[in-house]
């Protein structure tokens, strides 16, 4: 496979260029084999390739960095760039609050990403995939494909997987758009290797999902998928508030707290010192305000009534 040119450092990153010492010296933000095994495989490809720690987002349309490919939104839609990289990107996606500690969903995770704009094309992604995922012991089960491009891209396993048609293999960002090829083992999706605009590569796999299917390790708890989850926010940089992000750890704070969790941080302190004041508070002024809404309640005194309420 070619070499293919280096892209310019992302922000928050460290970087590791082939052919120099600095991966030797690097300290792995995520110690794990796979994260080792991915960077070293990347490197015998002649892709660079990048840690982003931080789930900071890229540009304004999401409150945490969701996926790896959101810093790259604008190299997709250039028709004029060229270039490939591989990551691993720290997410964040609340639409998994509800199914945190199923085994599978997590609110903070690590994607192991590929991203190349108008360089590899889906036959090559796919077997930069089954290589690596041989190469770790997670050769998928079988695969899924969109109808509208199974005929095309069935082909493109040479018969090394089986395949299954799956109308729910298209992805959208919003503004950028591809049919997706998805890979599953143990009944689990483990990543996707996504065709952005019909000319880019967009592939996302789990780091611990793959640690689950690969290497066994047990399935995290709610308990400690919140505590892990705070703590990355935290680092990133965001503070306890009321709004955005601020608001958003103030709130998953609260529910580790209500679940019988426990953080050594005093954002932790402050935050089970906050509710019981404010349900001291609630207690005093409801009678005296019965028919408020929510909203007047949170606006006026900065309490929210359906989180204080789960607590009585």
């Amino acid at each position: 496979m070619a070499i293919w040119p280096i892209l310019p450092d992302a922000g928050n990153s460290t970087t590791f260029r082939t052919g120099t010492t600095q991966a030797k010296e690097v300290a792995y933000v995520l110690a794990g084999r796979l994260t080792h095994q991915y960077l070293e495989f990347c490197k015998t490809k002649g892709i660079e390739f990048e840690t982003v720690n931080s789930v900071r987002p890229h540009d304004e349309t999401t409150l945490f960095c969701s996926a790896g490919m959101q810093q790259f939104k604008p190299l997709f839609s250039d028709p004029s760039h060229m270039g490939t990289l591989a990551n691993i990107q720290a997410c964040l996606r609340l639409g998994d609050l509800d199914e945190i500690g199923d085994g599978t969903h997590s609110l903070y995770f690590d994607m192991l990403g590929l991203f190349s704009f108008r360089q590899m094309t889906v036959g090559e992604t796919i077997d930069f995939w089954l290589e690596f995922l041989g190469q770790i012991g997670g050769w998928p089960d079988y695969v899924t494909i969109h109808p509208d491009r199974i005929d095309d891209w069935t082909p493109l396993y040479r018969g090394r997987v089986p395949v299954r048609p799956d109308l729910e293999c298209r992805w959208s960002d919003g503004s950028i758009s591809g049919y997706c090829t998805e890979f599953y083992k143990d009944g689990i999706e483990i990543g996707n290797i996504v065709n952005p605009l019909g000319t880019c590569i967009d592939v996302g796999f789990g780091l611990e999902r793959l640690d689950l299917v690969v290497n066994g390790s047990p399935p995290v708890d709610a308990l400690t998928t919140l505590r892990t989850t705070v703590k990355k926010i935290i680092e990133s940089g965001y503070c306890p508030g009321n709004k955005e992000q601020g608001y958003v750890l103030r709130k998953l704070l609260r529910l580790l707290a209500v679940k019988g969790g426990t953080l050594d941080h005093p954002f932790f302190v402050d935050e089970v010192e906050r509710q019981k004041r404010l349900l001291r508070r609630y207690d005093v002024l409801k009678p005296k305000h019965p028919d408020k809404t929510p909203e007047w309640w949170f606006d006026t005194h900065g309490i929210d009534v359906s989180e204080l309420e789960t607590t009585t």
